[in-house]
């Protein structure tokens, strides 16, 4: 496992030898992604808070090397807006891909032309160079949409190349259509899925709440991608979950026909 300027020195390595199809997870539901010799961050959470259970594994002033900084809906473990602004500065060319409702908010309160900014919903993808970003709507806890433009605030993406489909999920609980919505996208090589879960208590203190492990087992094991990560079950005592339970239940009632993966932060997962 490697952190701060060794992961990044080690993602800039693997560009160099032209490695592609490769993440490190960054705790809670954040992600690194090397794909078409571009380095690509999704709901990176890298700034310094009280009650985190699990240190930045990048600075965000190290981050010297992204091409695309997305953050799938606007909390501070996703759309990290004090990690973003020197995430900018360090990588000034990167585009920052955010749900449509934010487009024209964001430039300013990170700092950066809105050049730099794009919106994706449902119905307004991003094409650029080899990389589709296409948006699939969560819901978190409830499928909302802005009351003036009909955009989603909660979104997953998904990330296509010629090679490769990836789904993050982003955080969001199963709602009717949602297996219909992902199943059109085309067959995935890797999804990445919350699995902490949701209760009374929770969101009583305004936490709001994800599926199931069981909910996302089940999600799963009816897509069939090539590879499933459980993720955002680490970073905050009073809302974490055993990903081992995850792992466990998909092996049992879908008889390893889908692969899963749970590691060590920075620890380079090829697929």
């Amino acid at each position: 496992m490697k952190t701060n300027q060794k992961l990044v020195e080690e993602m800039n390595t693997f560009l160099k030898e032209k490695r592609n199809h490769i993440f490190w997870w960054l705790g809670q539901i954040g992600f690194a992604f090397l794909l078409e010799n571009k380095v690509v961050y999704v709901d990176a959470y890298l700034s310094e808070d009280k009650g985190r259970q699990v240190p930045p594994v990048i600075a965000p002033n190290e981050v010297t090397n992204a091409d695309y900084i997305i953050g799938t809906h606007d909390h501070i473990d996703h759309i990290d807006k004090r990690a973003w602004k020197e995430m900018a500065k360090a990588s000034p060319s990167a585009r920052f891909i955010v749900p449509k409702l934010f487009e024209k908010s964001l430039p300013e309160e990170i700092g950066v032309d809105k050049t730099r900014v794009v919106g994706i919903d449902e119905k307004t993808p991003f094409v650029e160079g080899k990389f589709l970003f296409e948006a699939i709507p969560s819901a978190h806890e409830f499928l909302d949409t802005d009351e003036s433009t009909g955009w989603h605030p909660y979104i997953g993406v998904i990330i296509t190349t010629k090679e490769k489909k990836i789904y993050h999920a982003g955080d969001t609980c199963i709602y009717p259509g949602i297996y219909e919505k992902i199943e059109k996208m085309g067959k995935l090589d890797l999804m990445i899925l919350p699995i902490n879960g949701r209760d009374a208590i929770r969101y009583a203190k305004n936490t709001i709440g994800n599926m199931t492990f069981q909910e996302a087992v089940d999600l799963a094991g009816a897509i069939k991608p090539n590879l499933v990560v459980p993720a955002h079950y680490d970073m905050f005592a009073h809302n974490s979950e055993n990903p081992q339970n995850f792992v466990d239940y998909l092996n049992v009632k879908y008889e390893n026909k889908v692969k899963s993966w749970v590691g060590g932060y920075g620890e380079p997962v090829a697929f």
